[in-house]
């Protein structure tokens, strides 16, 4: 079953914003504090393109961690899984996001899988161009292509609050070029990291997002293959095993879809042949989930049946 009816959907929403007061807005970002915790909108993207939402689905947000799913997936495209897992790795952890414990315990610092913090540094080394303008726009080209929108962009004041603030994703970085998982210059990474993770859209483009990887690769607005099949199945697979944070195991047994989450608020998720979901609700939970958002799917789950398992 689809989830067809916004009046439905609008009063899910309703219920899942009665949780706000239990979770906080990320503050570790400056710019990020400013999020209303109330906020809570939802879009759903299914595969002939049409689409249900609820809330303020138009309001932008930045979409932090869920851009590390897109960068993978653009280097796997670009070099393949050999290359690309040559250097980083493929098994989820129970350590938080942005740990260092297990680059130190591990071999040749080699991070666990590309969802954590370390991983994506790693992935967003391998970016292809020149220098970090070219970089930048070669990922936002890519987003452009998921959501079937040209004007995608980043917003500049979050990319510098995180950039001027980013001391432990910079010893992330120096620790593994230490090791030679990564190369080139560690500014030149971190700026183009923090203003892929400040890449900003809505709720709806989100959902789209969802969609082409649930539709394996194939955008549903203009059926067009934006990547191979394979690549979109090992993105969703990592959205299932490493996409929730140090959750992720206890959110694929509630809820059973892949799915990845950012500190802004926003969970991207892809119900295989089914839809695209986008989501953002600014309070956080203890490992950096959405609060309102689980609590918003696991009400579609309730209802839907959503889970693949």
């Amino acid at each position: 079953m689809a989830c067809k009816s916004e009046d439905v959907l609008k009063s899910l929403v309703e219920e899942a914003r009665k949780v706000a007061n239990e979770g906080k807005v990320a503050n570790y970002i400056p710019a990020l504090q400013k999020e209303n915790p109330e906020h809570l909108s939802c879009a759903i993207v299914y595969p002939n393109g049409n689409c249900v939402s609820a809330g303020d689905i138009k309001r932008r947000f930045t979409l932090q961690s869920i851009s590390k799913i897109i960068n993978l997936a653009l280097v796997l495209m670009d070099y393949g899984p050999e290359h690309v897992f040559h250097r980083v790795g493929m098994e989820p952890t129970g350590d938080p996001f942005n740990s260092i414990i297990k680059l130190e315990t591990s071999s040749k610092a080699k991070p666990l899988n590309p969802m954590i913090n370390a991983g994506a540094l790693a992935v967003t080394s391998m970016m292809k161009g020149s220098n970090a303008e070219d970089k930048v726009e070669y990922i936002l080209d890519f987003v452009r292509k998921l959501t079937n929108e040209p004007n995608i962009d980043y917003c500049e004041e979050v990319a510098i609050s995180e950039f001027t603030t980013s001391f432990l994703n910079r010893s992330l970085c120096f620790y593994m070029k230490g090791d030679g998982v990564i190369h080139g210059n560690v500014e030149e990474i971190m700026e183009v990291y923090t203003k892929h993770c400040a890449i900003r859209l809505n709720c709806l483009q989100l959902a789209r997002m969802g969609a082409v990887f649930a539709m394996d690769g194939i955008n549903p607005l203009t059926n067009e293959r934006v990547m191979p099949k394979e690549v979109a199945r090992i993105c969703k697979t990592f959205m299932v095993t490493c996409g929730m944070y140090n959750a992720s195991g206890e959110f694929a047994i509630k809820i059973g879809i892949p799915a990845k989450s950012g500190v802004s608020g926003g969970i991207m998720g892809s119900v295989p042949g089914r839809m695209g979901i986008g989501i953002f609700g600014p309070p956080l939970n203890e490992v950096g989930n959405s609060h309102t958002g689980l609590k918003l799917l696991e009400l579609l789950q309730d209802k839907y049946d959503l889970s693949m398992f």
